[in-house]
């Protein structure tokens, strides 16, 4: 069989949610890469111009909407403004809300924006599309979760409570959407060097030096580019006899 057939992506059209910078913009020029058609997203018009530019240079397609998942029914119209442009095969759910603070600091306010973007705005998602792709006997769903999902550290505690949650959503919808061939599966990174964690570095880069070389069995943080290659199968052909799983990438944990 050959590799096309099983990783490739041609005539599939995915739409990665976060995908103006970090992570989401790495999945999105690697599903490119694989051949499919790319909506990317941001928060606002224009922050996916740099990605969306570099996809079609590397000779991939590529459009933009803009949306603010923290807002009540984002996620129900941005599925619904994707699905205008083309019927969605593969949802990439990576766009997400992490303020940091203990239990004993948490903001009533900082719960709500992060309650709101990672679970409620999914919710959303899931709500409008799974029955879509259902409809189509075809459909990959790849939300990207956190090491934090099932360890969870007490600085994030919000964060990684939704990340729990957000799972189990993916859980339970891939149940219930199995024998329609829509297969829904988490990838959850460790510690990603992305611009979410640029300040720590820049701040203290001695302190995080020490801690990335104590984190997990690798000694460093992982990068953006090292998430594509478990998107890809996630989001392909490869994946059709898996469903409510976690892959987690961690460097060892």
């Amino acid at each position: 069989m050959r590799l096309e057939t099983v990783f490739g992506l041609k005539g599939r059209t995915a739409l990665v949610t976060g995908s103006s910078r970090g992570i989401g913009a790495a999945i999105a020029e690697g599903l490119a890469g694989a051949g499919a058609h790319i909506i990317l997203h941001g928060t606002k018009a224009g922050g996916a111009a740099v990605v969306q530019q570099r996809i079609t240079d590397a000779g991939g397609t590529a459009q933009e909407l803009a949306s603010d998942l923290s807002s009540p029914n984002a996620g129900r119209d941005l599925i619904k403004r994707a699905e205008a442009i083309a019927p969605i095969d593969i949802l990439i759910i990576n766009a997400s809300a992490q303020i940091n603070a203990t239990l004993s600091d948490l903001k009533p306010a900082d719960l709500a924006f992060q309650l709101a973007v990672n679970l409620g705005s999914t919710v959303d998602m899931l709500q409008t599309a799974l029955p879509l792709m259902a409809a189509r006997k075809w459909g990959r769903v790849v939300s990207i979760g956190s090491i934090n999902q099932l360890r969870p550290k007490g600085v994030v505690t919000a964060y990684a409570a939704t990340k729990a949650a957000q799972h189990n959503l993916i859980q339970s919808q891939a149940r219930d959407f199995a024998c329609d061939n829509v297969l829904l599966n988490t990838l959850a990174p460790g510690l990603i060097d992305t611009d979410r964690n640029a300040h720590r570095k820049d701040e203290d880069p001695e302190g995080w030096a020490d801690y990335v070389r104590t984190l997990n069995w690798m000694g460093r943080a992982g990068q953006p580019e090292e998430m594509v290659g478990a998107a890809i199968f996630l989001s392909s052909q490869a994946c059709s006899f898996m469903t409510g799983e976690s892959i987690f990438l961690t460097g060892g944990y």
